[in-house]
């Protein structure tokens, strides 16, 4: 982590917060900021301040931060916006040196909002204090068990979440969790009067817990300094982004949601191509991508294999085209020798492999994908998850945790466990897609368990391993600079 943003541990890593605006009614911000912490385990300790009550959920409630006996490190503030210039100066003398700032009605809310957010930024510069916000919803941070965001806490994962949104990500970001992405951190960013994007990516640059930096902007300030960071933060860790306002609609709708210009779609488009960023172009692939980029090795190349059955090589065959992956064909002998694999009423194996719709196990389609990933023209693969037995038989039972079953399923578990430890014998990546089963079993535990992302459509495999394609292609290219 660059030194200069080692100043932000305050925020993310605090022993103490004070809840400025701390309130007792439900529903209240000020309710929120106190409950979510002790809710979901904040280990710290937490200040409510309000000069109007003696004790808020049980404890004991200050007249001011200055009131309070102990040191703070964090700041969180719910009060009115013409407060929060005289809050941040009393904030400083107290020795606080970071801040939430909840409250909106800033420059997203006319010229009285602006002249408010001039005076606050001049006020935590002058009183040596970093602040997130204003007009957010707030940070998630795993690793200070801080939530300001969620009821409950999100799963703990690779990856951190920027949203310019506080409502729209947050709401993403619980979704994401529900759906098993785990989080390192989540940071709604609001008007980013203080600490803007670029901060954002070099502090999480250095962040150990943090392995791919998703984003979700409507625009941005200081434009320039963002490629610069981001150019140096893509050498260490992906960065994708979802850019929301490019339409007239939008952009008009960013200047009063979060006081942002959209600015120009072809100059934020091609400054992503330029330094590295990856881009989607639905909101909820930032996750879908993110989750293959934490956990798989980077491809040589964007060349891909696809082992499935019938429309899912076709389908799938069309989405790598789409997105830029190539398929080649399998040369004679390799074509032969998978050909021997494959039931007698496949086709001849060219790529993708077609199994025809037959029953296989798990260790027929490893013999197979072992042989696509020796191939030093293939460069990943796209494959089904293997079935187990009992996908065939419902009726049997099994413990998904019991890995020494006997019989059939003992098969496919070792099977499964050869299939998992692919990625990392041959530092190519597998994506494997549902195809069309509901209920999981013990096959997608272990294939997880192995750093093996599954996905529920053709369209999120290829997307998925086009991203891995693309960062390689970036991480080859800076080392080529170096």
């Amino acid at each position: 982590m660059r030194s200069g943003m080692k100043e932000l541990d305050c925020i993310f890593k605090p022993k103490s917060i004070a809840v400025i605006g701390a309130s007792d009614t439900v529903g209240k911000w000020g309710y929120m900021m106190v409950k979510r912490p002790l809710k979901t385990g904040y280990p710290g300790v937490i200040y409510p301040i309000n000069p109007h009550k003696s004790q808020i959920l049980g404890l004991p409630t200050y007249p001011s931060v200055i009131d309070v006996p102990g040191d703070i490190d964090l700041a969180v503030i719910t009060t009115p916006a013409p407060t929060v210039p005289n809050i941040i100066q009393e904030c400083a003398r107290k020795g606080i040196r970071g801040a939430v700032v909840i409250t909106a009605g800033f420059t997203e809310a006319g010229e009285e909002g602006r002249r408010l957010e001039e005076e606050m930024v001049t006020a935590a510069r002058e009183g040596g204090i970093r602040f997130v916000g204003p007009n957010g919803m707030g940070i998630w941070s795993e690793v200070g068990r801080l939530s300001l965001c969620f009821d409950d806490a999100p799963k703990k994962g690779p990856m951190a979440f920027v949203s310019q949104s506080g409502t729209f990500g947050g709401a993403m970001a619980r979704v994401a969790s529900q759906k098993g992405y785990g989080l390192s951190k989540f940071i709604s960013i609001g008007n980013q009067a203080d600490l803007k994007a670029a901060d954002y990516l070099e502090y999480l640059a250095g962040d150990d817990e943090t392995k791919v930096i998703i984003l979700y902007l409507e625009g941005l300030r200081d434009g320039r300094r963002f490629f610069e960071i981001a150019r140096e933060v893509v050498r260490e860790k992906p960065i994708v982004v979802y850019k929301a306002g490019r339409s007239k609609a939008g952009a008009r709708a960013t200047m009063s949601h979060t006081a942002s210009i959209a600015g120009s779609e072809r100059v934020f488009d091609g400054m992503c191509r330029q330094v590295g960023i990856i881009q989607v172009t639905e909101a909820f692939h930032l996750f879908e991508v993110a989750e293959a980029l934490a956990i798989l090795p980077l491809p040589p190349g964007n060349r891909v294999a696809i082992l499935g059955s019938g429309g899912q090589g076709v389908v799938g065959s069309d989405s790598c085209s789409a997105f830029g992956l190539e398929l080649p064909e399998l040369d004679p002998d390799t074509s032969r020798a998978i050909s021997v694999l494959l039931p007698p009423h496949a086709p001849q194996a060219k790529n993708p492999v077609d199994f025809a719709g037959t029953k296989r196990t798990a260790l027929q389609e490893v013999e197979i994908i072992e042989k696509l990933l020796q191939l030093d023209y293939i460069d990943g693969v796209i494959s089904n998850v293997p079935v187990s037995a009992r996908t065939w038989d419902p009726s049997m039972e099994v413990d998904v945790n019991d890995k020494l079953s006997s019989g059939a399923l003992k098969v496919d578990i070792d099977g499964a466990m050869r299939y998992a430890s692919l990625p990392q014998i041959y530092g190519k990546p597998i994506i494997c897609i549902r195809f069309g089963r509901v209920k999981a079993d013990i096959m997608e535990q272990i294939l997880g368990e192995g750093h093996i992302p599954i996905y529920d459509t053709p369209e999120q495999c290829a997307r998925a391993m086009a991203a891995l394609a693309q960062y390689g292609a970036s991480c080859r290219k800076t080392n080529e600079w170096k």
